[in-house]
């Protein structure tokens, strides 16, 4: 992205009527669907068009000059299209539609039906399980992610003890947790 040989960022293509007219029509959707965004890259180069100086729009629209100067440029190149952004394409993915549904259904199945003597699936096992059924290694920070994406929540077990006496446990938090529990101070007269 360059500028173009008269030395401005926008070359004469951006400037003829049909260009502009189609400008407009993008700025007045954007404010129609309420994207400040896209509203504020093309009144930026809206401006730019009608002759205001690039650090007079930046101040005017609460925006860097070099934002500024990136949207005139996105637009010399794409025209209108240029304007619109959305979101990344990031990397492709690394287990296929199938795979991710043999996953699926093996982690439904449980882990005992998938060899873990375990009875509940952790993170590990579940990346352990990964590479071993389909070649690929995940970091044990993603694999939450994915679970995620594939419909499940993490679940965390309860704790409970298994002699605990039920009727002594309410009589402690009803009668002598109360009596320690710390109390409000009343707030000193200023």
């Amino acid at each position: 992205m360059g500028r173009c040989a008269t030395g401005e960022a926008i070359g004469l293509h951006g400037r003829t009527p049909t260009a502009r007219k189609k400008l407009r029509r993008f700025v007045e959707h954007a404010e129609k669907e309420s994207d400040l965004a896209r509203w504020r890259r093309g009144r930026a180069v809206l401006g730019y068009i009608d002759g205001r100086p690039v650090i007079a729009l930046a101040s005017e629209l609460g925006v860097t000059r070099g934002a500024i100067n990136k949207w005139l440029g996105w637009y010399q190149t794409l025209g209108v299209e240029g304007l619109v952004t959305g979101k990344a394409p990031g990397r492709a993915r690394r287990l296929s539609d199938e795979q991710r549904e043999k996953l699926r259904s093996t982690i439904e199945a449980g882990p005992l039906a998938a060899g873990y003597t375990a009875g509940v699936w952790t993170g590990p096992m579940i990346g352990d399980l990964i590479e071993e059924r389909f070649g690929v290694r995940y970091h044990n920070h993603h694999v939450p992610r994915l679970l995620h994406e594939l419909g499940f929540s993490v679940q965390r077990p309860r704790k409970k003890l298994a002699r605990a006496d039920a009727d002594a446990q309410a009589t402690w938090l009803r009668v002598r947790f109360p009596a320690i529990k710390k109390k409000l101070r009343p707030a000193a007269a200023s």
